[in-house]
Order: structure tokens, then sequence, then C-alpha cells
């Protein structure tokens, strides 16, 4: 059998010798030439090797989701959401949301887009939940988000201007794709919340994407915006790329007080 062996990959270094093929047939020679050798053993090696592969392969692969679940928590931590909301839970039937805009938004391509997003109506109309449960959805999938109350940005924002690090809190804020702002207006600003308010908004303007809720209507910004050009400015900002929902309707949290106060109390037996 050896001297077979030998005699067909003389053959075939014969066969390369006299004819300059072309690389398909010496790749075809050299492949006859391997099979002609390998043996047993050979076979087992290379089942050996291809096991060792699809193992390290498997166990990267559970690595790369620890790791991605990891990195989730993380972005969920540093979100800073109040509560937990999920899409799941946001009552649509019940809200005056339009299906289709319900859709878009959770799909998130706004986000990916860098556009905004304005939720607007009474309180108790969904819009903090609306807000939040985006934010989650934008965690899950991959982006970074912070969230905040229009009084805790200012706060933070006015921390920054007294140790000359508020550029640097814009910085960090924009550093993430999606930024919330909820309850905006629901106390009013100053000439410098006004002006710092407006620095975020330039600087996320088509770079990242802003969400923001209040119960007043655009035309009524004035109320608690002291400087009327800013506020033009500001909303020209953030209104060029931006869905726009009305939420309307009665507080969720007024009809489910009245209905828990019409319930009556079973009596013990």
């Amino acid at each position: 059998m050896l001297a077979e062996d030998d005699g067909d990959r003389g053959q075939l270094r014969d066969l390369v010798a006299r004819r300059p093929a072309d690389g398909a047939t010496l790749r075809r020679a050299e492949d006859v030439a391997a099979g002609a050798a390998r043996g047993p053993v050979v076979d087992e090696l290379i089942a050996r090797r291809a096991r060792r592969q699809t193992t390290t392969v498997a166990r990267m692969a559970g690595l790369g989701t620890a790791r991605d679940a990891a990195n989730a928590e993380r972005r969920l931590r540093a979100a800073g959401f109040p509560t937990p909301k999920s899409l799941e839970e946001f009552a649509l039937a019940q809200s005056s949301v339009p299906r289709p805009t319900y859709d878009y938004l959770a799909s998130l391509e706004w986000v990916r887009a860098s556009e905004n997003l304005c939720l607007v109506g009474p309180a108790g109309t969904g819009k903090s939940h609306l807000l939040i449960a985006l934010g989650h959805a934008a965690v899950s999938a991959g982006h970074r988000v912070r969230y905040l109350t229009a009084a805790e940005l200012i706060e933070l924002l006015y921390r920054g201007l007294a140790d000359n690090s508020v550029g640097k809190q814009i910085a960090a804020l924009l550093h993430c794709e999606l930024v919330i702002v909820d309850e905006v207006g629901l106390a009013p600003l100053d000439a410098t919340g006004t002006q710092l308010l407006f620095r975020l908004v330039a600087g996320a303007y088509e770079r990242r994407s802003l969400a923001i809720a209040s119960h007043w209507p655009f035309e009524d910004w004035g109320r608690f915006l002291p400087e009327q050009t800013t506020a033009v400015s500001l909303l020209d900002r953030l209104l060029h790329h931006a869905t726009v929902v009305v939420t309307e309707g009665e507080s969720y949290r007024m009809k489910e007080a009245r209905s828990r106060r019409t319930t009556p109390k079973k009596k013990d037996e």
C-alpha cells in the first residue's frame, strides 16, 4: 500500500512538473495528493480540531450573550428611569395616540434618524408612561438613553454653571442617542434656565433625539419661558424634525381613583 501511495504522489508530481497548469489545476492536484496521504490518524486529528473549534465558537457565543446582558443592564441603570414601564403595558386602545403613530414610535426609527418626539396634553393622559416605555425599548435595542424631568435637568445644568462644567454636562447628556425630558413647563424657568434648556436643544439638533412631554400647547410656552426670542428659537429646533402627538381625554389616574371609590368592598365573612 505504501508503494502504491508513493506511486500516486509521484504521478501527481510528474503531472504538475510536465504541465504548467493554471492555479485551479494545481490546487486540485495538491488536494488529491493530500487525500492520498491521509489516513485514519490524520482524519481523527482533523475531527478533534473541528470539535475544538465548535466548542470555542459556542463558548464565545455564550460570553457574547452574557456581555450583551451586562451592557443592557448598565444602560438601564444609567438611563435613570423612575419606574419600569413597557410598551406592552401601554393602554393604546384607551389613549388618543393613533395606531400608525404608535407603531412608528415603537419601531424606534425616529431615534435612529436623530429625530424628536413631543407629547403634549393634559395630565394623566399617558405621556410619561409612553416616554418611559419608549426609553426602555430603546435601551433594549442597544441605545444609550437618559431620562430626566425638566426640573432635574435645569438643576443639573445650574450646578454645572456654578462649577464651570455646564458644557461637559451637556456633552455627557448628548453622548446618549435619546434624551428624555418629562414635565416640561410644570414649573416656570428664569432667563438663565431658559438659556440652559436652549443650549441642550441646540446641541442635540440633528445629532441626537430629544423626547419631551408637556401639558402646555406650544403656543403657550411663553407662560414658562420668559424670553420670547429664545423660546421661538428653541421651538424652531425642537419641532423641525419631530413627531408631535397630542394626547387627550380624562386622566387615567382620576378614572382609577373614581373606580376605587365606587367599587364596593367585600364584607368579611
